[in-house]
């Protein structure tokens, strides 16, 4: 039985990973801003990135520390930088005395492009900290994370209700099943792989073009859809109006915009986990569908 320490376990990402450690035989010591009901085989540590005595307790007796826990959304580079760069230094910093064996880090496609977005330099920031650490560290950029839980993607799904789903610009993206993406961190957990960044995807030949995500969500509800691409210059006037409306809890911020209109967020083939290790195993139409089938149930659709 290996013993985990999970940033971020109260998260979409973070959940789905505790609870697939769990069901492995894991034992994992969790962080949280907010008590939680107790549960057998987690050792919640009440704290947060910038408490270092909690995050000393977190790692204290760790085998391998998986770093979910980042800022997606800020109002302020600053707080992009906060959270993800020195809230990613100080868990290293915990990591590094507690002589833990071996540490993941949870990084984005966006760390590929640090000038297009505060969140994406960020991410660099955080990547680059974790290359300077004297850990046996292994990093996954994550593409799109979809799955039961899930809610960024809700929107998305409540337009393809009526048959018309709004998509950036035209371009392509990866997607990744939020299962898939734990099973992969539980087994870079277990072994160490060399100092290396890994870009995982549901192995969809090509990738998705925006519209054909949008017919396969619409496929998902039951409806066929039509894609609409929204140009960069009208997603940036409504990250606008959603910051007036929706004030902090904004889901399209101006940073959100023009991460959204590159062309290009598609895992690379060259950065794929090796097969041994580790494939996708949720294929995306299912997936999908069972996201519906969530949202359904509770009622958010």
């Amino acid at each position: 039985m290996t013993t985990l320490a999970i940033t971020g376990a109260t998260g979409f990402v973070g959940r789905r990973t505790l609870a697939l450690a769990l069901e492995a035989g894991h034992s994992v010591r969790a962080l949280t801003r907010r008590p939680q009901p107790p549960q057998a085989g987690v050792t919640w540590v009440a704290g947060a990135l910038d408490t270092p005595a909690a995050l000393g307790e977190l790692v204290a007796g760790a085998d391998a520390v998986i770093h979910i826990a980042g800022v997606v959304n800020a109002p302020t580079p600053e707080g992009f930088t906060q959270g993800n760069v020195e809230g990613t230094r100080a868990v290293l910093a915990a990591a590094e005395a507690a002589g833990v064996e071996r540490f993941v880090h949870v990084s984005s496609l966006a760390a590929r492009e640090p000038g297009l977005s505060d969140y994406g330099r960020s991410k660099a920031g955080a990547e680059d900290a974790v290359r300077a650490s004297s850990l046996a560290w292994t990093m996954v950029r994550p593409p799109a994370v979809y799955g039961p839980g899930d809610l960024e993607m809700l929107d998305l799904f409540r337009m393809a209700r009526f048959g018309v789903v709004a998509m950036p610009p035209a371009g392509r993206l990866s997607l990744i099943h939020v299962d898939d993406l734990a099973g992969l961190l539980l087994a870079l957990a277990d072994r160490d792989t060399g100092r290396v960044v890994y870009e995982p995807d549901d192995g969809t030949p090509g990738a998705w073009t925006h519209a054909g995500f949008a017919r396969a969500i619409g496929t998902a509800v039951g409806r066929r859809v039509l894609p609409i691409s929204l140009p960069a210059g009208l997603l940036r006037l409504g990250a606008r109006i959603d910051r007036m409306a929706r004030g902090p809890k904004a889901k399209l911020t101006p940073d959100r915009a023009a991460y959204m209109a590159h062309p290009d967020w598609t895992s690379s083939l060259d950065a794929r986990p090796p097969e041994a290790l580790w494939r996708p195993r949720i294929a995306t139409a299912d997936g999908l569908a069972a996201t519906a089938a969530w949202y359904r149930e509770h009622r958010l659709l």
